[in-house]
């Protein structure tokens, strides 16, 4: 069975966590469009300064091109890597994600890293760069684009850090990080934050450590013996990411995550997994029973494509799965994934 998402149509791009009232609207595309222009027209009446408005005018532009770019890779699966520029290539991590790289290229995904040296590099020898894709960003020492996305028209250069994470969030179906430094960990929190606050869609989060290393094994110990232990997190949320020694589990953990979920997206208030196949009756009621936690009424329903789902039309034969959900309880979430997968 093949485990790549579907993209032909990119249901990442629609999941937009709402309150109730919003999910029950549907606006065109000529309404958000008109809602920018109205915005930027305020700015005038507003008297807001130059640099503010420069700033919003930057972010805008950097934004609308890189929709544009990755536009033509919808229908390709994609995997964001994280590390640092710094790893040289005998390093063990560089070699684990060359090869990690390699097996998701060869899986149907694209790698999108910063487009630089080191694990950036690393990533984009591993995929190929065919299949490479390079979100630099631009620093007061410049940041070289590495040699296999170097003038491809897949190199994006911005500015701004924060779009350029926007990007390395809302473009990928999983996140893969290897060893690296400030930038590295601020990566890795804030996926972790957008995910454990409902902000991102479900995806999801491995963390490679070179064999003999313990970069990532000190990342969870942390997480264990003091942000659990101080009930900083709940238990469930250390389901949100994996650690390991092996590109094999690495792999593993991406492609198992879409062996039988698809994507999600909320209508009227209900949380709706699109599933590539409909899961078994017995799967149903242990699923009823084993997460009846998590729902703020009724019971979890095998369902078809709601009517107000009509846009997707390239998801229409999936089955559903429907639930009220409740939003608090993401680390539970993706446990009813793994436990949904295991079908």
């Amino acid at each position: 069975m093949d485990q790549t998402p579907n993209k032909s149509f990119h249901p990442i791009h629609d999941y937009t966590p709402q309150t109730p009232e919003e999910d029950a609207r549907s606006y065109s595309i000529e309404h958000y469009v008109q809602q920018i222009h109205e915005t930027t027209n305020k700015l005038l009446q507003d008297n807001a300064n130059r640099g503010d408005v420069k700033l919003l005018s930057v972010a805008l532009r950097e934004l609308r091109y890189c929709f544009k770019i990755f536009a033509n890779y919808r229908h390709r699966p994609q995997v964001t890597v994280f590390g640092s520029a710094r790893t040289p290539p005998e390093d063990p991590s560089f070699q684990q994600c060359v090869e990690f790289s390699r097996r998701m290229a060869e899986a149907g995904y694209m790698v999108i890293t910063g487009g630089g040296n080191g694990i950036m590099e690393a990533g984009h020898i591993g995929a190929g760069r065919e299949n490479s894709i390079g979100l630099n960003i631009l620093l007061p020492f410049e940041q070289h684009a590495n040699t296999v996305i170097r003038d491809d028209p897949k190199l994006m250069h911005l500015r701004y850090f924060f779009t350029r994470k926007l990007l390395f969030v809302k473009e990928c179906e999983a996140v893969a990080l290897f060893p690296g430094g400030f930038g590295t960990l601020d990566e890795g929190f804030e996926v972790l934050t957008l995910i454990q606050t409902g902000k991102s869609h479900l995806f999801p989060i491995v963390m490679v450590d070179a064999p003999g290393s313990d970069y990532w094994h000190h990342f969870l110990r942390f997480t264990k013996e003091v942000l659990l232990s101080r009930k900083l997190i709940a238990e469930a949320d250390l389901h949100l990411f994996k650690v390991t020694y092996s590109v094999d589990e690495a792999v593993a953990e991406v492609l198992n995550f879409y062996r039988v979920y698809h994507s999600m997206r909320y209508v009227r208030g209900d949380l709706v997994f699109r599933l590539h196949r409909a899961i078994s009756e017995a799967t149903l009621e242990r699923v009823r029973v084993d997460f009846a936690d998590i729902i703020k009424g009724g019971t979890f329903e095998l369902t078809n494509a709601l009517p107000e789902e009509f846009e997707e039309v390239a998801l229409a034969v999936l089955p559903r799965l429907k639930f009220r959900f409740d939003r608090h309880k993401l680390g539970r979430l993706r446990q009813l994934i793994d436990a949904v997968n295991q079908d």
